[in-house]
């Protein structure tokens, strides 16, 4: 008997209803019965990966072949990252098996004009009062801008945080300001659960729309949304405070305000309101229930024909039925 199947995916939480993320560092990951442990110089710490997004590993981390099958099986995504997770590395498999939403977005990518159609509702989408019609992109990219720059001087107004702008070197990371070094790590926590989630709608990460050129591309858009209402002003907060182990202290922040926000509930529907994807169906791909199932091969005249299947016997009876029309004749 098989001692660990592929679970249906259908009986895995959802991504809205998964916990955030989980960093560790400086530990040994091993499978656990049917979960996960974290073993360190403190002991075991049981990770229930059913109900896990993402699990982000830092510095110092090893792991078994065991417990990335049972990660993979679960649904949760991994992702290999820097020191304090400000970096991103590598990325396992995310949940979904079907390649449905992935050809849509690139499909409204490859074509320019469905391209600026999503591109502007990215950009809409993050004011709180309607734009006017008829405004050009340029326009609405200078708008955006202002938003931005208000919303760092409104965090440091509520605050008391002194800001002088976005400035950081990576090579030199703790040479930057507080508020510099809180920034980073909490954008770093976003684009993580983004990336989880995006990766497990079954997008690409690469494919992005406002952004282009790099493989998280995606990630950057959808992470753009939150940024103002979230890792902003939580910067500023830990900043303020001015924890000892400052990237410690935000990262446990992000994890709770994330939560708090259903950040993940909202970021797969606000997707596919972007995408102008509706939600029925989603989960209704064979290959969600069997991933080893044989995909469809594409065809220029059916869109799509049966896939497992030898086609040499087809090819045979035409050639024989058109030998057989010669002899006829």
């Amino acid at each position: 008997m098989n001692q660990n199947p592929l679970r249906d995916l259908h009986l895995l939480p959802k991504v809205r209803d998964s916990l955030t993320y989980l960093y560790a560092e400086h530990c040994r990951v091993d499978q656990d019965d049917k979960a996960i442990a974290l073993r360190d110089a403190q002991g075991k710490t049981p990770v229930p990966c059913a109900s896990l997004t993402a699990l982000i590993l830092g510095p110092g981390t090893t792991i078994t072949h065991a417990a990335i099958h049972t990660l993979a099986d679960s649904g949760c995504l991994v992702l290999w990252a820097g020191e304090n997770g400000v970096r991103f590395y590598a990325q396992g498999m995310g949940e979904t098996r079907s390649a449905r939403n992935l050809l849509h977005q690139a499909r409204l990518w490859a074509n320019p004009t469905t391209r600026l159609e999503v591109v502007m509702r990215m950009y809409r989408i993050r004011f709180k009062d309607p734009l006017p019609d008829g405004l050009t992109l340029q326009q609405i990219r200078g708008k955006e801008g202002i938003r931005v720059r208000e919303a760092y001087a409104r965090a440091s107004r509520e605050t008391g945080v002194t800001w002088t702008g976005r400035s950081y070197q990576r090579q030199q990371w703790a040479s930057a300001d507080p508020v510099n070094r809180a920034l980073s790590a909490a954008n770093s926590c976003l684009y993580g659960i983004c990336h989880a989630a995006i990766v497990s709608a079954g997008y690409s990460p690469a494919l992005g729309f406002v952004h282009t050129g790099k493989l998280l591309s995606f990630v950057y858009d959808v992470a753009d949304l939150y940024k103002a209402d979230v890792s902003i002003p939580l910067a500023f907060r830990a900043a303020a405070e001015a924890p000892q182990e400052l990237e410690r202290w935000v990262r446990r922040a992000c994890r709770d305000l994330f939560y708090q926000e259903r950040l993940l509930a909202r970021m797969v529907p606000d997707i596919q309101r972007l995408l102008s994807i509706t939600p029925e169906g989603e989960e209704d791909s064979p290959w969600n229930n069997d991933a080893a199932l044989p995909g469809g091969l594409w065809s220029p005249t059916e869109g799509v024909v049966a896939g497992g299947i030898n086609y040499g016997e087809e090819v045979e009876l035409q050639e024989m039925g058109a030998a057989d029309g010669r002899d006829d004749s």
